[in-house]
């Protein structure tokens, strides 16, 4: 069982900056397609980020594009999250995720086996 633990969550103005981080622990998730998701009361999980298993591209929601970065250490079974330029509509909890060698579409949460508890993050207008 992987267990991946967020942190970095908090309150931040509209047009801020936070950034999330992801640390995996008990097996190494070099073959696993790591990412982030969100998600607010009441609506289903929403991608955000991810770098799939075998390969170094980042893909970001459109949603998010040009204000997100992901990047991932390989070596340290991290996965981290750059927000910047925030609004009040990211406000939502993040929700890291790894999932192990797939075929599936990396933006569905089907191509995730496992999930961290999720971060609160709150975008003040």
């Amino acid at each position: 069982q992987v267990h991946l633990v967020e942190s970095g969550g908090g309150l931040v103005q509209a047009g801020g900056s936070l950034r999330l981080s992801c640390t995996g622990s008990r097996y190494t998730l070099r073959f696993h397609t790591m990412g982030w998701f969100r998600q607010t009361p009441g609506k289903e999980r929403e991608f955000v980020a991810s770098y799939r298993w075998n390969d170094d591209t980042p893909y970001y929601a459109e949603s998010v594009k040009g204000r997100f970065t992901i990047s991932r250490d390989k070596e340290k079974n991290t996965v981290d999250l750059q927000m910047d330029s925030l609004r009040p509509e990211d406000t939502a909890v993040y929700i890291c995720a790894s999932g192990p060698i797939s075929t599936m579409p990396i933006d569905t949460p089907r191509a995730y086996s496992f999930w961290g508890q999720g971060t609160q993050v709150t975008v003040s207008s």
